[in-house]
């Protein structure tokens, strides 16, 4: 099992691609200016001693000493033990909304980032509970299932957007049922965590909310947006393309209802909560949690890290000396071999 101490030197890899970008229109540059002023064969006999591999040699070489040593930058750890330990704790799943209406900025950044910031939270708070995450618009997607992998369940935090799912909509129904399935059956407190803008929500919503109650599972709803309502960016990486608009060419206006979400919340004897205050959410979560009896369970986790950093950066250090040491042009010791094309026609 690998961990990234410092994972926002990991942005450094983007160097590699802008040099190879540099490198081929170098190439091609020299090419052109090459056949605009001499013959290529002529200009072969005058150059035998130039390598047509080794520059190629020579980029790759380099790519690969900046690459290990940003890694290693990094710092790359390993767990070297699997261990079983036992904890107590509550299994918490959180369903989150990701249809396309999260995307509206009532809420800054947006609602769909703050949803996302809650959550992260949350989980900050946690010590010894269970983690699911579930993804849903138009159908619920299982994101991840109950862990106690914090580290893990950021990761997808961090990559879940409006994307994720296809189909549109906001099949609430669909993430309460499989919610249920993310749980135990054996008697413990079971909670799940919802948040959304409560748009285009049914009345399913509701009678799935009593099939969870059945099942023992607490749900706490949490509301994102605002009455007044926003407008919905279309956007393409990055870029701003317009807003979201209906059948007859109208502009969106979405706005939070949070009617449906305290109806969801009140029939398994849960908790509506407004999301906007961050703070007033999260110690209204944890404080709730701390006073939930407690499940005791196995589970396996590496331990005793270790820093992988020294062979990332020794293979850095040998890549850059064996750049230094392959040149374009012909090296006697090695013309024999011919290993990189110096007596070729």
């Amino acid at each position: 099992m690998y961990q990234i101490e410092e994972p926002k030197y990991l942005m450094l890899l983007l160097i590699i691609p802008i040099l190879w970008l540099a490198y081929f229109y170098m190439r091609i540059w020299q090419n052109k200016k090459q056949k605009k002023h001499i013959d290529a064969k002529l200009f072969s006999k005058i150059v035998k001693e130039k390598s047509r591999l080794k520059p190629f040699v020579r980029m790759l070489l380099l790519s690969l000493a900046l690459a290990s040593l940003i890694i290693g930058l990094a710092n790359p750890k390993m767990g070297t033990k699997l261990e079983t330990v036992k904890r107590r704790g509550v299994d918490i799943v959180f369903a989150v909304d990701v249809s396309k209406s999260m995307d509206a900025e009532d809420v800054k950044p947006s609602r769909l980032e703050k949803a996302k910031r809650l959550v992260s939270e949350i989980i900050d708070h946690l010590v010894s509970d269970r983690v699911g995450i579930i993804a849903y618009a138009g159908e619920a997607y299982p994101l991840l299932p109950i862990t106690t992998d914090y580290a893990a369940a950021k990761i997808f935090l961090q990559n879940m957007n409006s994307n994720l799912v296809s189909s549109q909509g906001t099949a609430i129904d669909d993430a309460i049922d499989l919610a249920t399935t993310y749980f135990d059956e054996d008697d413990t407190n079971k909670i799940l965590v919802i948040i959304s803008d409560g748009e285009d929500h049914s009345q399913k919503a509701v009678e799935a909310a009593k099939r969870a109650a059945k099942e023992g599972v607490t749900i706490f709803s949490i509301g994102v947006g605002t009455k007044k309502g926003s407008l919905i960016p279309i956007k393409r990486n990055g870029v701003m393309y317009g807003y979201k608009k209906d059948k007859n060419g109208k502009t969106v206006v979405t706005r939070l209802h949070d009617d449906i979400l305290k109806e969801i919340a009140r029939a398994t004897n849960g908790k509506y909560i407004e999301g906007n205050n961050t703070q007033q959410v999260v110690k209204y979560i944890t404080d709730a949690l701390k006073k939930m009896d407690k499940k005791e369970f196995e589970t396996t986790k590496f331990s005793d890290y270790k820093d992988q950093f020294q062979w990332f950066l020794l293979a850095g250090l040998i890549f850059m000396v064996l750049y230094v040491l392959v040149l374009d042009r012909e090296t006697q010791w090695l013309r024999k071999l011919n290993l990189f094309g110096e007596l070729d026609e």
